[in-house]
């Protein structure tokens, strides 16, 4: 190997940012974070923070997502945990001038989870809340609750919450990533409901039924009924093996 003067090289840092979904009130919405110190004081912003020097990515990224969160990273291999979470990588944002305190890039990560808590701000964040996908991208990305200014999310936030929304909408097309949206154990009704949020349509409650129940490996029963929505006694299913959905469940135009 020939040798090389790491000083001719500038530093910069690196970081993992998080987009947190979840389905709340029948809605797709996004963890977002108020940030107590500057850069971007008082501005709302995605979860995340440095890479330390002696982690991995998917392990800074675990991290951040149980400081923020109190959720685990779930392992694909093991049994689903009460408080697991499906977490992956989702691109790389290194723009010269996204960070104005140094060069910093910053690999995210989507998490998906069941219906969660009320956040709790940790880190450097002043407070946290969850927010609907549409207020977060809507107005050209500004943002804001009801008693205060509307301003963009900070950094190329706005950027990254939209790449990991198309991501999640287009996934559960043909994976069956929709789960992660539901408890261990669901109806497929709640199962047709995380696709309307995370689609933003209205999906015809028979058609559902007849592509998810008909697709080899999508859904196993769990051998036993609800009523927790409701009505009749809804039988009840768990995620099945199958990774890839054949056919795809195709998003409908809008």
């Amino acid at each position: 190997m020939s040798p090389y003067d790491p000083s001719a090289f500038p530093p910069f840092a690196v970081t993992v940012d998080l987009v947190v979904l979840t389905v709340r009130r029948h809605a797709l919405c996004a963890l977002v974070v108020r940030r107590g110190e500057q850069p971007f004081q008082g501005r709302w912003a995605l979860p995340g923070g440095f890479v330390k020097a002696d982690e991995d990515l998917g392990v800074a990224a675990a991290r951040e997502l149980s400081e923020e969160t109190g959720l685990c990273a779930h392992d694909p291999a093991a049994p689903v945990a009460e408080n697991g979470a499906h977490l992956e990588q989702l691109a790389t944002y290194g723009d010269p001038e996204r960070d104005p305190r140094m060069r910093v890039v910053s690999v995210a990560h989507l998490a998906l989870a069941p219906d969660l808590p009320a956040p709790r701000a940790g880190g450097d964040a002043h407070s946290a809340r969850w927010a609907p996908v549409e207020d977060l991208l809507g107005q050209e990305g500004a943002f804001g609750r009801e008693d205060e200014q509307q301003a963009p999310l900070a950094f190329d936030h706005a950027q990254i919450l939209g790449d990991g929304v198309e991501r999640a909408r287009s996934k559960i097309e043909y994976s069956s990533l929709a789960t992660a949206f539901c408890p261990p154990e669901f109806t497929v009704g709640e199962l047709r409901r995380v696709y309307e949020a995370v689609w933003g349509v209205a999906l015809d409650p028979r058609n559902f039924h007849r592509k998810v129940t008909g697709t080899p490996g999508f859904l196993v029963p769990a051998g036993g009924t609800t009523t927790r929505q409701g009505g009749r006694p809804a039988q009840l299913f768990r995620a099945g093996g199958a990774t890839l959905l054949n056919p795809p469940m195709l998003r409908p135009e809008v």
